[in-house]
């Protein structure tokens, strides 16, 4: 099922505010912005159905995959570094501060699974784009 906008819980507003713990001009940060996530929203929410359970957001699940392959990680390294790294938090577009895992690692795998021939090669094409935008960023740091 495509995921549900999500309604910001009364303990969440008790959590640092990631803007305000982060360095907006980090690369990472800036390369979030440059990011067309509306898009890929519209393009990858295709792969869900309306039934069933509510997927987990498609920023969240597209910039897990951008991580993974920019840092060399298996799915569970990627999701437990994420639980450390503020600016991986505000990539894949967190507001505050988690401290709980984004996902099951297993769902990265299904997610990659979901993705048909032509949206995997969307996917690896913007990885591709993504791993360049941020060297040519992170080199200027």
């Amino acid at each position: 099922m495509r995921p549900k906008p999500t309604n910001i819980p009364l303990e969440e507003h008790l959590k640092p505010i990631l803007v305000n713990i982060i360095d907006l001009s980090h690369p990472l940060c800036k390369l979030s912005q440059i990011i067309n996530w509306e898009k890929l929203e519209e393009e990858f929410g295709k792969m869900y159905s309306e039934k069933g359970r509510p997927g987990k957001p498609i920023r969240l699940m597209i910039g897990l995959q951008y991580l993974k392959y920019t840092y060399n990680l298996s799915d569970e390294e990627v999701v437990y570094r994420w639980l450390e790294n503020p600016y991986w938090q505000y990539v894949t577009g967190e507001t505050v501060f988690q401290t709980e895992l984004p996902i099951d690692p297993t769902s990265m795998t299904r997610f990659r699974k979901r993705l048909k021939k032509d949206n995997l090669l969307k996917l690896l094409e913007i990885t591709v784009d993504f791993i360049g935008i941020w060297s040519e960023n992170y080199l200027k740091f």
